[in-house]
């Protein structure tokens, strides 16, 4: 086997430093096995595995090597690499690939430290480290309000569940979230996200607003806790809170449309997704007034709720049509994804109730924000501590492209 040498080099960044290291080499007609290279604060790390052809000392390409980095006052370094370890290193890319990524207010060394110690602890390996967020100021001017690293893996879990387990451990102790994605092209190729309504693209329960207004909240909430927990079959809820609104007027309802808040980075989680080409549905066991109401104000492509029976004025306490229910829910992300010629894989679903988890686990992301526990510990990814423009970075969106895509 010809001489494979990793070059390892290192010094401030400055144009044209990869061109004249690379040049030595292609002057020798050496082959290239693997190249990376990160800069860190102005600071070049860079690192070549190549190969000299038959014949060619590599004595006298390491001489030009390093004189060139004298030239260019880098520190470079050689490492032969022998036929087992290049033959083990080749065997490396059959293994499987994970994403893990961790989000926060403020990222600090521990969390990383304790992130990447389980890690470890589980047979992964880590490749890569990236930033996802923006470059954070000194200055306090300007406040970031999230933080988010990339951390792309390697290997096989010793077990997977136990380790998803120490994670949410992790997240629930620290205030931080953590996400555990298989990484494959579907991961970076999600073209259709679907929300649920209440306490995820909004920051309330409409039905308990209308309950407010009924004179009837304390008995509505208590049988909305218990749905959204899963301690009530959903339609069963639904009619005994629909029930207790009977008689209310249509008036409120416009009144309680214009004041439920977004939830924080709705705005610019839909703004972004649609400037990238993104589908966007809501499919909620809510009511159709309020989510047409988004519907107009965010510019969403579907919309699917119940529809609120309404006669002389005043609610029924009945629905039109058929109940949007946990298993229908799951029903109209098939149906979308079908229609819009989507794979399930490229999927992202987003809510936080009971009702939610069918939907959540057809689509090839699953997040359950600021959800329920039972929901949190059941779905495939959860989000806590963040706002819901923290989804961007699950699919791997960098802050930098975020503002590029609004321009």
């Amino acid at each position: 086997m010809q001489d494979v040498i990793l070059i390892t080099v290192s010094g401030e960044d400055k144009p044209g430093l990869s061109t004249s290291l690379l040049g030595v080499l292609a002057q020798y007609e050496a082959r290239i096995l693997d190249i990376g290279q990160a800069v860190i604060h102005s600071t070049l790390s860079l690192g070549i595995l190549t190969q000299v052809p038959e014949g060619v000392p590599w004595d006298t390409v390491a001489r030009e090597l390093l004189f060139r980095a004298y030239e260019l006052d880098l520190k470079i370094k050689f490492k032969p690499i022998t036929p087992e370890e290049y033959n083990e290193w080749t065997t490396a890319q059959g293994k499987e690939r994970h994403i893990i990524t961790l989000l926060g207010a403020v990222l600090n060394a521990d969390h990383m430290a304790r992130l990447t110690r389980i890690t470890r602890d589980y047979g992964l390996n880590i490749d890569v480290i990236t930033r996802l967020s923006g470059r954070i100021p000194l200055d306090g001017v300007v406040k970031p309000t999230m933080a988010c690293v990339e951390f792309s893996v390697r290997g096989t879990s010793r077990d997977q569940t136990a380790m998803r387990g120490e994670f949410l451990a992790l997240s629930h102790e620290m205030g931080v979230d953590i996400a555990f994605q298989v990484d494959d092209v579907y991961r970076r190729n999600r073209r259709l996200v679907v929300f649920d309504m209440d306490s995820t693209l909004v920051k309330a329960e409409a039905i308990d607003e209308m309950a407010q207004a009924a004179g009837v909240a304390e008995a509505v909430a208590s049988i909305t806790a218990a749905t959204m927990a899963g301690d009530i079959d959903f339609e069963e809820g639904l009619a005994q809170r629909l029930a207790a609104l009977r008689g209310l007027d249509e008036s409120a309802l416009a009144e309680i449309a214009q004041g439920i808040p977004l939830m924080d980075g709705a705005e610019r989680l839909i703004d972004v997704l649609k400037h990238l080409g993104f589908k966007i549905a809501v499919i909620s066991g809510g009511f159709t007034y309020f989510a047409r109401h988004l519907q107009q104000r965010l510019g969403f492509d579907y919309v699917y709720a119940n529809e609120l029976e309404i006669i002389d004025g005043k609610l029924t306490g009945n629905i039109v049509g058929e109940v949007i229910n946990a298993r229908r829910k799951a029903e109209i992300v098939r149906e979308i994804a079908q229609k819009e010629d989507i794979r399930l894989a490229q999927v992202v679903a987003v809510g936080d109730g009971a009702n939610d988890l069918p939907m959540l686990a057809e689509a090839g992301l699953g997040i359950a924000f600021r959800a329920k526990p039972h929901v949190r510990e059941t779905a495939g990814q959860a989000l806590s501590t963040v706002g819901l423009d923290g989804i961007l970075y699950l699919i791997g969106v960098r802050d930098r492209e975020t503002l590029e895509s609004l321009r």
